[in-house]
């Protein structure tokens, strides 16, 4: 077939952005000059989150490849023909579709926009962190003038430091998760399986988020709420398990704005708790609290983590905790995206500075047939301050507010 490679797609008009193009031209001038200190002639994008934070597009894979090339001149998102024009409208700068007539129109299109912008060989910059190898190795073999270079752990460390614009927005998605927590809450009922109470959540955040930002996708929203033995790992999907009495909950709210994650995640229990219940959640309360004194600027995130192992350590229960204590907000979600350098973990040394976003969320799991068995996790979103940390979450947490009434 002779038909185009490439194509433009101009279809409609642009949406409302999610940020001033102030916002996103400071991002995109400071990464060409992270690119230019580093000998850097150009960036290939192939990420959700980093084509994300610096084209505002978040795009849908279904089996095709994406990128988003900047160079020192142009800023363009590759995109598939099967998306028509939605990229042109949601993406700050240019956007370039390629078709699907022959196979390797996606590495033409690349090669393309590089080619327009006078740049046929040099440094190319790539993540090897989510690039598979053998797109790759495609891409080695269609720029031969170019060599390859990682530079995934220096936007990592752009995206770490959030703008005024970001921490607005996250406030925002906080806000909304205590309302989808509210509505957890008020679906509890002995005998509803989980997958309903995870519902009524994802509804009450989805229409918050339509209200607040009508211009946006509406994507990507979700709930887990966990049961008994269902609440032993943090990322346990909604089942058919209906709730009963006694039972430990995990209450999980994750609303999604324009590629922006926010959490809050609850311990409940449905009906009296037991003595080894309110033992555990007393414990992992404490912890939280103290974790939640520890988040402010110089703080090291391996020291935070060293001084709450020792909360548990003294309870016995050290070889209960199930991941950190915390990790970073911003572009991601429980498919895309992670900020691995700003984890409260034993093996990272990050120093938290004024405009990062932390969660505090210690977990333990007391394994089934023990007294008190489930999972045991609070979480709440800080963000750092010049002189402490703001804690943007409202839901309450503890034995004194979320044992519910049957």
């Amino acid at each position: 077939m002779n038909l185009d490679r490439l194509k433009n797609i101009p279809n409609g008009q642009p949406v409302t952005p999610t940020f001033s193009e102030g916002e996103m031209q400071r991002r995109v001038t400071a990464l060409r000059k992270a690119m230019a200190d580093s000998g850097v002639d150009a960036a290939v994008f192939t990420s959700y989150h980093n084509i994300n934070y610096y084209s505002d597009f978040l795009y849908t894979a279904f089996g095709r490849n994406y990128a988003l090339v900047v160079t020192p001149s142009s800023h363009v998102t590759v995109t598939a023909n099967i998306d028509a024009g939605q990229p042109w409208r949601r993406s700050f700068g240019d956007n370039l579709v390629y078709t699907d007539w022959q196979r390797d129109n996606f590495q033409h299109a690349i090669a393309t926009v590089l080619a327009d912008a006078g740049l046929t060989r040099g440094r190319l910059g790539v993540e090897d962190d989510h690039i598979p190898p053998m797109l790759r190795a495609q891409l080695a073999e269609v720029l031969p003038g170019f060599e390859l270079t990682d530079i995934s752990a220096a936007t990592m460390a752009q995206r770490m430091i959030k703008s005024d614009e970001e921490i607005a927005l996250i406030k925002q998605g906080a806000r909304i998760a205590d309302i989808g927590g509210a509505a957890v809450a008020e679906a509890v009922t002995e005998g509803v399986p989980e997958y309903e109470v995870a519902l009524a959540g994802t509804q009450a955040m989805t229409r918050e988020i339509a209200a607040t930002f009508p211009h946006a996708e509406l994507r990507d929203t979700w709930v887990w709420f966990q049961s008994g033995v269902n609440t032993d790992g943090a990322h346990n999907w909604p089942t058919t398990r209906q709730v009963q009495r006694g039972d430990i909950l995990s209450l999980n709210c994750f609303p999604m704005i324009a590629g922006y994650y926010t959490a809050l995640e609850r311990t409940l229990v449905y009906g009296e708790p037991t003595e080894a219940q309110l033992r555990y959640w007393k414990v992992n309360t404490a912890v939280h609290e103290r974790g939640l004194e520890l988040i402010r600027p110089g703080a090291v995130c391996k020291d935070i983590a060293a001084e709450l192992n020792t909360i548990f350590e003294a309870e016995g229960l050290l070889d209960k905790r199930t991941f950190g204590y915390g990790h970073s907000f911003g572009v991601l979600s429980h498919y895309y995206g992670r900020e691995a350098g700003l984890e409260l973990r034993e093996d990272i040394d990050t120093v938290l500075e004024p405009g990062m976003v932390v969660s505090m969320e210690p977990m333990i799991t007391i394994p089934e047939g023990q007294p008190g068995a489930g999972g045991y996790r609070e979480h709440d979103i800080l963000v750092v301050t010049e002189d402490g940390a703001e804690n943007i979450t409202g839901y309450p947490y503890g034995p004194e507010h979320n044992i519910l009434t049957p």
